[in-house]
């Protein structure tokens, strides 16, 4: 390298930045001519569900050109203030809209269940004839020869991918930042997280900036980004969706199983692409696929509903207790029966994710990374495997004895390199946790379904993962145990409601890990109302998971304002 020039993997990463501008102002232009700079109905399409668009373009009120031209339109106003998009796929998304109405026109039937709707792809989902770097320098300027299954599914239904969107380096975090494009915010507020990984799906949603996205799960992926965006979303669960065609930066891995899984801004919207994305079983069968298409359940009109406010490893923050207690509060009214119970071995869901996903050192999970610079929000998350053996001992013993948090010790304990024994010995017992989760929960209780907080704390603010990523442990407990999840969200951040009280510090009230509860709560912590001021507060949903909320929240969507 001579003494001036920049690194390769700075040079690759402006170039796909300067390809990415290129296109949006080519598509910009080709609207302008084609279609128009601005419809009168582009608010009435930005705000109508998937379904409506459906239905207004079956009945020939709208056109699916004038759809996709005015999604493009704030697609790309977006992009500018909050950077969601990675691969740009206007232009031929009007080709696609344009031959979609030709066709109408022509036969009078609809190509599938999406005719016409703008989708956002998560980036790791190929689609031929463009990248899918998931943000590894590396990666770039390698273009998939063909479509993933899940966007075969969504063509073959009509819809209308417009573009894919921005994900963590790694996609093993929920900061959605990366050396090749950059940091993705939240549209509710430009100095807040939208979550990760599939955080650039999350933004676009929140924007009305698509009508419907595709996500995966891992370890809260799909989750996250929901909860912090105020939309919606739905992990399944492993092997309902097909995996065929998306990107993974630890391949190999299958301990805990990625999910794909719908997104969208109304419980209808998330029904609708699960019904495509179930019923597309690969022909050739070798990913195992259930042939099981989406089923509607019908449910007792009086229902046993679970909840609980603590997972035991992070205090839930005033804002997001408010959000299961409102929603408690409104199934009591609503006539159901609502029972509180508490959730067993919260905690050990983060020390098997952790030991499960560091079992080689996280050294294939960082390897296409090359000599891309490593971004500071992995930094907790990889630090156990990089310290000598017994400087890791010694660490645990003194954040356990000292510091008196053996909740924090416990994970640090864990993240580390594993012989075959250790790996098959964490297997076993995420076996057994799932086990008895279903003994002592949803046998013991016979519960319908349950309610509790998606995450402890709405969004964080740009660099908290830094030091706080560990406090998703509560979506790392539905992905070790396998269980769907849906997410709703239910309120906004309200200064006037959701101050710590009091008696927070005192000593009766101290639940979860010292050191996390003190980032997030204690001096300079990022929980503060205040800033936090209108950002979106959600809560999961298990079990009978569509049927169920649909029920309770019908066509609610969280306002964006735009």
């Amino acid at each position: 390298m001579f003494p001036f020039s920049q690194p390769a993997w700075k040079s690759i990463a402006s170039s796909k930045q300067e390809t990415r501008a290129k296109r949006i102002d080519a598509a910009v232009t080709t609207l302008s001519k084609e279609v128009g700079s601005l419809d009168a109905k582009d608010e009435e399409y930005l705000r109508a569900s998937a379904a409506e668009i459906v239905r207004n373009i079956s009945e020939g009120k709208w056109l699916a050109v004038n759809v996709a031209a005015a999604y493009i339109r704030r697609a790309v106003r977006v992009q500018e203030l909050h950077n969601p998009i990675t691969e740009v796929l206007f232009s031929e998304a009007i080709e696609q809209a344009k031959a979609l109405d030709e066709e109408f026109q022509r036969t009078g039937k609809l190509k599938g269940p999406l005719h016409g709707v703008p989708v956002s792809i998560k980036d790791q989902f190929d689609i031929g004839g463009v990248d899918s770097t998931i943000g590894f320098s590396a990666w770039s300027n390698k273009p998939a020869e063909k479509d993933a299954g899940a966007v075969q599914a969504i063509k073959r239904a009509g819809g209308i991918p417009i573009c894919k969107t921005n994900v963590p380096q790694t996609m093993l975090n929920f900061e959605c930042s990366n050396p090749v494009w950059g940091v993705t915010s939240n549209p509710w507020n430009a100095a807040y997280t939208c979550g990760g990984s599939s955080g650039g799906e999350g933004a676009m949603l929140a924007a009305d900036a698509s009508a419907l996205g595709l996500g995966s799960d891992v370890g809260g992926s799909l989750r996250i980004p929901a909860l912090y965006c105020g939309i919606y979303s739905l992990k399944p669960g492993a092997g309902r969706i097909s995996r065929q065609g998306a990107r993974s930066s630890n391949p190999g891995f299958d301990a805990v199983k990625v999910t794909p899984g719908p997104m969208g801004r109304t419980v209808q919207d998330v029904k609708l692409l699960s019904r495509v994305l179930f019923a597309n079983v690969p022909a050739n069968g070798f990913e195992g696929i259930a042939p099981v298409p989406y089923r509607d359940v019908t449910i007792p009109s009086k229902l046993k509903i679970g909840y609980y406010f603590e997972d035991g490893f992070v205090r839930t923050s005033p804002a997001n207790r408010r959000a299961v207690q409102e929603t408690v509060v409104a199934l009591t009214r609503a006539g159901h029966e609502l029972v509180e119970f508490e959730l067993p071995f919260g905690p050990k869901a983060i020390q098997l994710f952790a030991g499960l996903t560091s079992g080689d050192g996280y050294r294939t999970l960082q390897s296409p990374c090359g000599d891309d610079p490593i971004e500071k929000n992995l930094f907790l998350i990889t630090l156990g495997p990089k310290l000598f053996g017994w400087i890791r001992r010694t660490a645990v013993w003194a954040i356990e004895t000292i510091m008196g948090d053996p909740l924090f010790a416990g994970g640090l304990r864990n993240s580390k390199h594993s012989n075959v024994a250790d790996y098959w010995q964490k297997n076993k017992e995420m076996a057994i946790m799932n086990k008895e989760f279903y003994e002592l929960v949803w046998d013991k209780y016979e519960f319908d379904a349950i309610v509790a907080p998606g995450m402890v704390c709405p969004a964080l603010p740009h660099g908290g993962t830094t030091r706080l990523s560990p406090i998703a442990n509560n979506t790392f407990f539905y992905n070790i145990i396998d269980s769907p999840v849906g997410v709703v969200p239910v309120t906004r951040v309200d200064p006037g409601k959701d101050q710590l009280p009091a008696d927070w510090s005192s000593k009766g009230n101290q639940i979860g890990s010292p050191i996390l509860n003190g980032g997030l709560y204690g001096p300079g912590g990022v929980y503060n109302p205040e800033k936090m001021k209108g950002l979106p507060v959600g809560k999961c949903h298990n079990s009978l998971v569509l049927s169920y909320i649909t029920r309770s929240h019908g066509r609610n969507r969280c306002s964006s304002g735009w």
